[in-house]
């Protein structure tokens, strides 16, 4: 966690002012914000001055009221979106120096809702694998937690919980160092929540970087390794972060201005 963010636990960080990459040189930092604004075509302030930095190996969450600015951050790391002002870097290469497409393989996106498209499980995992055997795509539905006999399945009979599984295992076949989840679970019953949280532990225990988005506080609690709390568009100070991530559960009561 960068200075002046609370811990997984609510603790307090080491700094005062929402801290940045310099405040944790103990992080293998994987991806790093600095000083990154996002303005919309309308001149509305997106983002503003935000420093992040994502270490290797580790789940951070990404907290903050709606319209904070998460998703934004979370899409700037695939260059999704692009900033206005502030560089984003992967490995320490700033992302406008990348190949898109190459990024976008090695940080994979899990979106909110599950994207299924057309015909089986099958046919949707070789979307991210091409010409893959069923050895392959098979081994990826087992390694989400879910049995290789659904490759004939069609995808749109699949719950909400497989289908996001699914989805995950689709994104982990580009063979990803980071997975980008922008509230993976918010549409999930408790049952198929819980498994993919602890799908994403494994994960992380298995080397893989995560950047989580929520704003259910139970469940940052619960998942992060690291916490960093958006408050209308910015990072938030240490006091704002403390009094957010000890807020009720769900606290939702502070939207951002203009963010998203």
């Amino acid at each position: 966690m960068e200075g002046g963010t609370p811990g997984a636990d609510g603790s307090g960080g080491g700094g005062s002012d929402g801290g940045g990459a310099a405040g944790r040189p103990d992080l293998d930092p994987v991806l790093t914000y600095e000083g990154v604004a996002v303005v919309a075509p309308d001149g509305t302030e997106v983002l503003r001055h935000v420093d992040l930095v994502v270490g290797g190996g580790r789940l951070t969450v990404l907290a903050g009221p709606s319209g904070a600015g998460k998703s934004t951050v979370l899409r700037l790391a695939n260059r999704l979106e692009v900033p206005t002002t502030g560089v984003v870097r992967f490995r320490g290469t700033d992302l406008g120096d990348l190949d898109p497409r190459e990024l976008r393989r090695r940080v994979g996106m899990v979106f909110q809702r599950p994207v299924v498209f057309g015909g089986t499980v099958r046919e949707n995992l070789q979307v991210a694998a091409p010409g893959a055997g069923d050895d392959v795509v098979g081994a990826a539905l087992e390694r989400v937690g879910l049995p290789a006999e659904l490759l004939d399945r069609n995808g749109d009979d699949l719950s909400g919980g497989e289908a996001q599984r699914m989805c995950i295992a689709r994104t982990l076949l580009t063979g990803p160092e980071v997975l980008l989840m922008d509230e993976p679970t918010s549409s999930l019953d408790p049952v198929s929540r819980r498994a993919i949280e602890a799908l994403a532990r494994t994960l992380v225990d298995g080397g893989l970087t995560l950047l989580w988005v929520t704003h259910d506080l139970t469940q940052a609690r619960r998942l992060a390794d690291e916490v960093a709390v958006l408050v209308e568009g910015r990072n938030a100070t240490a006091d704002e972060a403390v009094r957010y991530m000890e807020g009720p559960d769900g606290a939702d009561d502070e939207p951002g201005e203009g963010a998203r």
